[in-house]
């Protein structure tokens, strides 16, 4: 009898499993709003590290800790269908209160990304020049671990790679979104990247909330306006004009060509 109940619970559960499986539903289409967050308070003390000579340094940390929050935190969306992303920067809503600024605290790029031809354009605003990047999508050596968290209710997978030398990225994906995109330049994944941690840049870009609805073309258009450049011109363009800053001249192509 108890073999027969045994037997009896583990249809069931196979059955549900089955049932559950039929109705999921894979978003091929919708819409992402992330956050960025920013520990600018940490950026500044690496600086003071760097320069520990530097005497405007302490002071820029005090006026900075005394007038604004510690994170910056910065909004963003991502449209998606099943081959294209459009990532958009919404408006900074917060003017900092200081005469000393990152770049790594703002949002300047709007990405246009071609999932199916791995191509991107993006419309890059660095100082006062805006540049539209034409070239493939960065490729990325991602490492999938076991690791699991839930991020604005999708179960989402660890991976981890270093990207530009020495940049250490964390990625969470989901595969209940069957689209390999994500925030900003980041992609490349068996699933939506919902999640991003740069520790070495003290930021992170997570996800908020999915729309599971469909897209219109004008939310995928492709950025247009700007100065036409590749992966390889903009790197040169930058690595000139940044010649003679030393670390800070470093920090700045990082940040601009992430």
């Amino acid at each position: 009898m108890k073999i027969k109940n045994l037997l009896t619970l583990c249809l069931t559960i196979l059955v549900e499993q089955a049932v559950f499986a039929q109705n999921a539903r894979f978003a091929t289409s919708g819409v992402i709003e992330y956050e960025k967050r920013v520990n600018v308070i940490a950026l500044i003390k690496e600086q003071l590290k760097r320069y520990p000579n530097d005497n405007f340094g302490p002071k820029v940390l005090e006026d900075y800790q005394r007038n604004n929050p510690q994170f910056k935190l910065l909004k963003s969306s991502l449209a998606f269908s099943k081959n294209e992303t459009v990532f958009t920067p919404e408006p900074d809503p917060v003017v900092t209160n200081s005469w000393f600024d990152l770049p790594s605290a703002h949002q300047n790029n709007t990405i246009y990304t071609n999932v199916e031809n791995a191509t991107s354009v993006a419309q890059k605003k660095i100082f006062e020049e805006t540049y539209l990047l034409k070239d493939s999508t960065r490729k990325i050596t991602w490492k999938i671990t076991d690791e699991f968290r839930n991020i604005a209710g999708y179960e989402c997978r660890r991976a981890n790679a270093v990207i530009m030398d020495s940049v250490y990225v964390v990625a969470f994906y989901t595969d209940e979104i069957p689209v390999s995109g994500g925030p900003e330049s980041f992609t490349g994944l068996p699933g939506m990247i919902l999640g991003v941690a740069l520790p070495r840049e003290h930021t992170t870009w997570f996800a908020t909330a999915v729309t599971d609805q469909p897209v219109t073309a004008d939310k995928l258009k492709i950025p247009a306006k700007g100065k036409p450049v590749d992966n390889k011109s903009l790197n040169d363009i930058l690595k000139k004009a940044l010649k003679g800053w030393g670390d800070s001249g470093q920090d700045i192509l990082r940040t601009s060509l992430l």
